[in-house]
C-alpha cells in the first residue's frame, strides 16, 4: 500500500474514532477544543479526516476525552476475520450411526472448504436403548460430559463419565457408548481431524 493510501487510512480511522468517542460521552466539539486546548475549526478538521495530527495533539485529545493514547490507535489494522456463530437450538441435525437407536447429532459449525479440519457435535441420547454403534475414524477425538452418566469404551478399556468429566482418544480405534447408566444423556464431541482429512 502506497505511504500516502496508509496515512490517508489513519487519519480517517483517528478522526472516527475521536468522534464516536466524544459522541459516545455526549461531548461537544467545542467542549473538547476548551479541554484540549484545540481550536474547534481544528478539531472538526481532524474529525473529517482533512489534516494529520501530531502526537501532541492526539495525547491532548485522548487526555480530554478521558481514554489513553494507545485507546485512540486500538482497533487501526486489526484484522477483520470471521467467526461461525450457530445459535442455542440451530445446530445442524445430522443423520450418523446411531440415530435410529435414539441418538442426536447436532453439528455445530460447518466447514466451508474441501476439507475438513474439525467437527464439533453436541450429542443427545434420551432414552436406553439395547445396541450401540461402534465408531472408528481417523483424527483425535474429545469427549466432554454436560448431563448423564455413562460408560464409554475405547478399544479394551471403559470410561465411566458424569458431567464435568472429559475424555479424549484416538479414532481411529473402535470406541462408542457401552452402557447408558442414567439417561437423557448430553455430551460435546470434538474430531480433530489430521491434515484436515474427515471420514
Amino acid at each position: 500500500m502506497p505511504e500516502h493510501a496508509t496515512a490517508n487510512s489513519l487519519e480517517r480511522y483517528l478522526g472516527a474514532t475521536i468522534k464516536d468517542i466524544r459522541l459516545s460521552h455526549g461531548l461537544t466539539i467545542a467542549d473538547i477544543a476548551a479541554r484540549s486546548g484545540i481550536s474547534r475549526g481544528m478539531l472538526s478538521r481532524i474529525e473529517n479526516a482533512q489534516t494529520a495530527s501530531s502526537l501532541d495533539t492526539l495525547s491532548r485529545l485522548a487526555q480530554a476525552l478521558g481514554v489513553s493514547l494507545a485507546a485512540l490507535f486500538r482497533g487501526y489494522d486489526t484484522k477483520d476475520g470471521s467467526a461461525q456463530m450457530v445459535k442455542k437450538g440451530e445446530g445442524m441435525e445430522v443423520v450418523r450411526r446411531g440415530t435410529k437407536r435414539g441418538h442426536t447429532y447436532h453439528l455445530l459449525a460447518y466447514d466451508q472448504g474441501p476439507k475438513k479440519f474439525f467437527e464439533p457435535f453436541l450429542i443427545s441420547i434420551d432414552h436406553d436403548s439395547e445396541t450401540f454403534p461402534i465408531f472408528e475414524h481417523p483424527g483425535t477425538e474429545f469427549i466432554y460430559m454436560l448431563e448423564g452418566e455413562i460408560e464409554y469404551r475405547h478399544g479394551q478399556n471403559t470410561y465411566a463419565l458424569k458431567p464435568g468429566d472429559s475424555l479424549t482418544f484416538r479414532g481411529d480405534i473402535p470406541h462408542g457408548p457401552e452402557k447408558l447408566t442414567q439417561c437423557p444423556i448430553r455430551f460435546l464431541s470434538i474430531t480433530l481431524y489430521p491434515g484436515g482429512d474427515a471420514a
